[in-house]
């Protein structure tokens, strides 16, 4: 397993409209070990392939609080089925947007379809913090950031930041 470099806002990658995965290969595989070990080391608890380098639809997620009890999730083409009417708040963040947050409204219930890496399609409801995540992460393989869901006025801001920040060490 390998630990790989984070793609940081405003690289254009994160922009990108991530392919299916056509089917459960070593390289996938290795690519999903490769992303638990890239979340836990950032740390986080979720990443979509885009937000290191690949544009597949895969995504990682873990949100067990026990940092000895580590129950991450592969989820192969995700996408969301059914959504709930009720909305939650939750204080986002995200690997490729560092040390910023920013209050994003989502539906507080969902239902996701997916692949595992033993190649079964499975459905999965979650709520609250997992809800959170996985409306988050499949976000990414849209091209979509959660700072898309701010004010223009809070996204402008971000963006200006992070890119004087990646003129600054580029110089």
């Amino acid at each position: 397993m390998t630990v790989r470099p984070l793609v940081i806002l405003p690289d254009a990658q994160l922009r990108l409209i991530s392919e299916p995965v056509s089917a459960v290969t070593e390289e996938i595989r290795t690519l999903a070990r490769d992303m638990i070990e890239t979340m836990y080391d950032a740390p986080g608890v979720g990443l979509a392939a885009i937000q290191i380098g690949v544009a597949k639809r895969v995504v990682t997620i873990d949100t067990s609080k026990d940092e000895n009890a580590k129950n991450p999730t592969v989820y192969l083409n995700p996408e969301i089925v059914w959504s709930s009417e009720e909305k939650r708040v939750y204080d986002e963040g995200c690997l490729s947007i560092p040390e910023f947050y920013g209050e994003v409204e989502r539906p507080d219930r969902v239902r996701v379809r997916y692949m595992t890496l033993d190649g079964e399609t499975v459905e999965q409801e979650a709520d609250g913090l997992l809800a959170t995540c996985l409306q988050h992460e499949i976000d990414h393989l849209n091209g979509v950031l959660f700072i898309d869901h701010l004010s223009k006025l809070k996204r402008d801001r971000v963006m200006k930041k992070f890119t004087k920040a990646a003129k600054r060490d580029a110089a």
